[in-house]
């Protein structure tokens, strides 16, 4: 089990060879050899902009009930792009925690992964960052985008991303105001996540022995049930996997069922938006214009085939976890990645055949 009471900066620089996510569609299982290089330049630009990282705190909402425990919800994932469903798990995922537990959420946010998770259909992360930032700005008033991950030159690990959110929400910030006591409480974070994260903690070699330690043992997740991943008790269940981590911190895990059915998905809107079609009302208004002004998701290798430059994303070693500030985005990219075609097993086959494919009329 990862010591936990390793000094967040050291923790933060332990490295694993595989590195998964599964995030309400973005199932991501890397084998070591398809890890980025390591080597990497960074440029004096991007030096000077890293004491200017703060963490995005302007919806961090006070605790109104001193008997409850502040929660913060972090989702991670490619959001390319983002879809009202993500936003609708963090509702869930809210309302859950208000009728299920001592909980109060007091803030969400959206983590993206960056340009060195080469994923079919991932637009570059100032795109995505643009979209999601959109996507929360005028719709919530407690859900955030914070740009680290996303301008990180390597990948980064879940464990590595929820101990930056401790690091800042609850080592520099302090924790979130309590008026009725008038002190600060420390934040309690968890993951937030689709259901298909279960299914790759509980198969063997997937996940990092310590990650699953650490981000079940120190944090949690909130699980959000998807059409077409039925939730399964029984894999949290001492009968099935008595020493696995999932049986171990059951406790931890909270599993949340969608009362009202949404199975819409990343990959449907990219291959509704080639094929010509509406995806008005599938992702917010200002996403959809986003899209159009930016001429994204028109063939199937994706925007992130160009070359563009900017010092948005470059290699970062800090242990602190600079990035540019959240109100200060640059209009282009240095990073280049090569996608490949996407793959369509996460969707509903016939009717992607069915749109490919149409049947002319005789």
């Amino acid at each position: 089990m990862l010591d936990v009471t390793v000094p967040v900066t050291q923790r933060l620089a332990i490295t694993e060879d595989i590195y998964i996510v599964s995030l309400l569609g973005f199932g991501h299982s890397l084998h070591p050899t398809c890890l980025p290089s390591t080597h990497h330049s960074t440029s004096s630009a991007y030096l000077n902009m890293e004491s200017d990282y703060q963490l995005p705190a302007s919806k961090l909402q006070p605790l109104l009930d001193p008997s409850k425990t502040p929660l913060v919800l972090v989702a991670c994932g490619s959001f390319s792009p983002v879809t009202y469903l993500h936003l609708r798990m963090f509702e869930m995922a809210r309302d859950h925690a208000r009728f299920h537990s001592n909980f109060q959420v007091v803030g969400g946010y959206m983590s993206l992964v960056n340009d060195a998770y080469k994923k079919p259909g991932l637009a570059p992360a100032l795109h995505r960052y643009e979209m999601c930032r959109l996507a929360c700005e005028e719709s919530s008033d407690w859900i955030m985008v914070d740009p680290w991950e996303a301008r990180q030159a390597e990948y980064v690990r879940t464990a590595t991303v929820l101990d930056h959110f401790d690091y800042h929400l609850n080592q520099l910030l302090g924790g979130v105001e309590c008026p009725a006591t008038g002190e600060k409480r420390p934040v309690r974070i968890v993951l937030l996540a689709g259901s298909d994260l279960i299914q790759t903690m509980s198969q063997p070699g997937l996940w990092s022995e310590h990650d699953l330690h650490h981000i079940l043992g120190q944090f949690g997740c909130y699980i959000i049930e998807r059409a077409e991943s039925e939730i399964d008790e029984s894999q949290l269940s001492d009968s099935v996997h008595s020493q696995s981590p999932l049986a171990m911190y059951r406790n931890r895990i909270y599993l949340v069922p969608q009362l009202v059915r949404n199975d819409v998905s990343s990959t449907k809107v990219r291959l509704f938006i080639r094929k010509g079609m509406s995806v008005e009302y599938l992702i917010p208004g200002p996403v959809v214009k986003y899209i159009r002004q930016h001429a994204l998701y028109q063939d199937e290798l994706g925007p992130s085939c160009s070359t563009i430059s900017t010092p948005f994303i470059q290699a970062s070693r800090s242990p602190v976890l600079k990035a540019v500030p959240d109100s200060s985005l640059p209009s282009s990219f240095n990073h280049t990645s090569t996608l490949q075609v996407p793959s369509l097993t996460s969707v509903n086959q016939s009717l992607l055949k069915s749109i490919l494919n149409p049947k002319k009329k005789p």
